[in-house]
């Protein structure tokens, strides 16, 4: 596996946990957007202030990496208490990059479950 993308995964999940939405950008090449289970791409900023907004102790675990020639699929689990309902949930997912020739993440396309998610919101993991 490339050193610099198992860096870079690494350093994400890192700044994911780190509740830092600035940190969690900074992996991302300037104008990268992230699109979530097809929506529309949006800034990687607001997506994940939103997220750290929604569960104030978010943790992100990295489970697995898999690069291809011309993308990495980045597998995680994300666990927090939602503040808005105060359930914990516990949410897999992955995301798949593309990445810039800066390094960074060109484009991320990120796939989850929403039922399941919507669920744990109501009823807890």
């Amino acid at each position: 596996m490339d050193e610099a993308i198992e860096k870079l995964a690494q350093s994400y999940t890192a700044a994911w946990c780190s509740r830092d939405a600035a940190r969690v950008a900074s992996h991302y090449s300037p104008g990268a957007t992230i699109a979530i289970n097809g929506g529309e791409p949006a800034a990687i900023d607001e997506v994940a202030a939103s997220f750290i907004a929604a569960f104030p102790d978010i943790t992100v675990y990295m489970d697995v990496l898999q690069p291809t020639d011309e993308r990495v699929r980045y597998d995680w689990t994300f666990t927090g208490t939602s503040s808005e309902t105060g359930k914990w949930v516990r949410i897999p997912g992955f995301e798949v990059w593309t990445i810039g020739s800066d390094g960074l993440i060109a484009a991320s396309v990120g796939t989850f479950d929403e039922a399941e998610y919507e669920r744990q919101l109501r009823e807890g993991a």
